[in-house]
């Protein structure tokens, strides 16, 4: 979905300093910023892109120096008691992200296709992965490989192979929410955003992993396509995700725990919200639909 406020592609690029510590790292880079600072040696890229040699990018598909770990394949997400796509068990999940060669002294560099906005969603669940895991040197390329190719970005023949290393892990509860903190967020009335396109939220399709179609009550709907330009390779700006965050009622630093099916999307409404809004009280329900749905004693709407 195209928004009237992606006029430009230009209007969609968030800067980004030069690496030096965590709290100078923004949520997204630039790719001219990539290729300037890729060379560095605290800066470690991340290639999440699935079936890059089923492409036609012919002898030279890989991103140089970096670490290949396909979002669909490497083991970012698993089935945990039945329900599909979950983050696997933090040590599970840590000893990963260490044999990519990621220590606690790297900026890491977080590269999708770019394509659109469900796919671009691979790259915002493993930065939520990063942030839940506790760690805050983590940032996006914006435009993923769309934006670093159209930038001249240096392709090679082979992937690189990491050196491993250990990634240290101190999670944090409470960007996780659980189906129990749903059940209290219902009884408070805490705001509950559904990430999922419109059909899905109004019932009239769902997805094969989910029971039923429908919506958990009261829940208000912020599409992800709403949130990545498809035309412009970009992620919205922090004053377009006001004024969505204005269309859905949802106040300035108000709680609130976005949910989807599986936590892919609702990763795309959580990282517009807390990181590109700074919104430090949103929380996501990585159980999402195909969790709450499963129990027929659960409400849906």
């Amino acid at each position: 979905m195209r928004l009237a406020s992606f006029a430009a592609a230009a209007a969609f690029v968030v800067a980004a300093p030069v690496f030096a510590h965590a709290q100078d790292v923004t949520p997204l880079v630039t790719a001219q910023w990539l290729l300037e600072h890729a060379g560095d040696e605290n800066v470690k890229i991340i290639d999440i892109r699935d079936e890059i040699e089923g492409t036609d990018l012919g002898d030279l598909p890989y991103v140089a120096g970096a670490a290949v770990a396909p979002y669909a394949s490497y083991g970012w997400r698993t089935e945990v008691e039945g329900v599909p796509a979950q983050i696997p068990p933090p040590e599970q999940i840590g000893k990963l992200i260490g044999d990519l060669g990621i220590d606690g002294d790297d900026h890491v560099i977080i590269l999708p296709w770019g394509t659109d906005s469900s796919e671009f969603g691979g790259a915002t669940r493993v930065y939520w992965t990063f942030k839940y895991l506790g760690y805050d040197a983590v940032s996006i390329l914006d435009g993923g490989w769309r934006q670093y190719d159209a930038a001249g970005g240096e392709r090679v023949a082979e992937a690189a192979v990491p050196a491993k290393a250990e990634f240290p892990v101190n999670v944090r509860p409470e960007l996780r929410a659980t189906t129990p903190d749903v059940e209290a967020a219902l009884a408070a009335g805490t705001k509950l955003i559904d990430g999922r396109p419109e059909a899905q939220y109004l019932g009239q399709s769902k997805s094969p992993v989910v029971r039923i179609e429908g919506t958990i009550p009261g829940a208000i709907n912020l599409p992800h396509s709403k949130l990545y330009s498809a035309e412009f390779a970009s992620f919205a700006q922090p004053e377009t995700v006001a004024a969505l965050e204005q269309a859905i009622g949802l106040g300035k630093d108000e709680k609130n725990i976005v949910f989807c099916n599986t936590g892919h999307w609702a990763s795309i409404a959580w990282f517009a919200l807390h990181e590109v809004g700074g919104n430090k009280n949103t929380a996501m329900y990585d159980g999402s639909m195909a969790e709450w749905a499963a129990d027929p004693a659960r409400p849906i709407q």
